[in-house]
């Protein structure tokens, strides 16, 4: 498979790490016009995830929500993520893979949701278990026509982890779920997008346009309200219709303080456009 061009900013840019100078060890962070780009940077692994990666996800994480305004989460060569990296067969011996979930996978996806900022998922090729998992726990996610998506826990005789067993039932439905995981076939990014898995699919000759101008978008909105909005999504998927109005009521009364809204609102009064600053 022939990788899709990658964004622009996802090369070295100013406030970002120069290739063969990042602090990350399996990631390149790239930081331009307030998008942090977070590249996997295995491409000869497929960018699998082992302790290290999870490990230099959540710092870079964590960096972005104190210097950006969106961060986008792709990776480099023909896989943007192929799962859980198992090791050679000395250290499958050792697994203890519920350990894993809990002292590994858990912090990451935690650090995801409680990102301050919005996440695109810039899905540039194959994006397998946890890989996927990845996907469903990013806010948007656009694919490349040529990017494919698998749940390859049957492969092994485990389950679907790292929220896959929470998400696939939600966003496709229990068939659907079931038939993923248990036949571990891929699907295509169009078959993907429509099945609700992910947001859009495009050409592959348009993707880093498309994920340019969508992080872009996400940069320049409201921030706060971005985050607000995702846990407002979040808390429809539990809580009861009552209990959600409630939430709602709560949630809207905080972004009815912010900076953004405020300027928003006078600006749409005055019939001008709203320039939000992310506060």
């Amino acid at each position: 498979m022939t990788p899709a061009p990658q964004p622009a900013f996802a090369a070295a840019a100013p406030g970002g790490d120069a290739p063969g100078r990042s602090p990350y060890e399996t990631l390149r962070y790239d930081l331009r016009d307030d998008v942090a780009t977070l590249a996997f940077a295995r491409p000869e692994r497929l960018n699998v995830l082992d302790a290290q990666a999870k490990a230099d996800l959540i710092h870079a994480l964590r960096r972005a929500g104190s210097e950006a305004r969106a961060v986008v989460l792709t990776g480099l060569g023909e896989a943007f993520c192929a799962g859980h990296a198992l090791g050679d067969a000395p250290r499958i011996r050792e697994l203890d893979l519920g350990r894993t979930m809990r002292e590994e996978t858990r912090p990451l996806l935690e650090a995801m949701a409680a990102s301050p900022l919005p996440i695109l998922a810039a899905v540039n090729g194959v994006a397998a278990g946890a890989g996927l998992a990845l996907v469903l726990a990013a806010d948007v996610a656009v694919a490349a026509e040529g990017a494919s998506f698998a749940v390859t826990s049957s492969r092994v005789g485990v389950i679907p982890d790292a929220g896959l067993s929470f998400w696939l039932p939600r966003l496709v439905g229990p068939a659907r779920a079931r038939g993923l995981a248990m036949l571990g076939e891929p699907i295509s990014a169009r078959q993907a997008a429509d099945w609700g898995l992910i947001w859009e699919a495009v050409p592959d000759a348009a993707f880093a346009e498309r994920i340019e101008a969508r992080a872009r978008a996400l940069a320049s909105g409201p921030t706060q309200g971005h985050r607000l909005t995702r846990e407002a999504l979040r808390s429809g998927l539990e809580l009861s219709w009552s209990e959600q109005l409630e939430r709602e009521a709560d949630l809207q009364a905080q972004a009815g303080r912010t900076r953004d809204f405020l300027s928003a609102a006078l600006a749409e009064a005055e019939g001008r456009p709203a320039r939000f600053e992310g506060r």
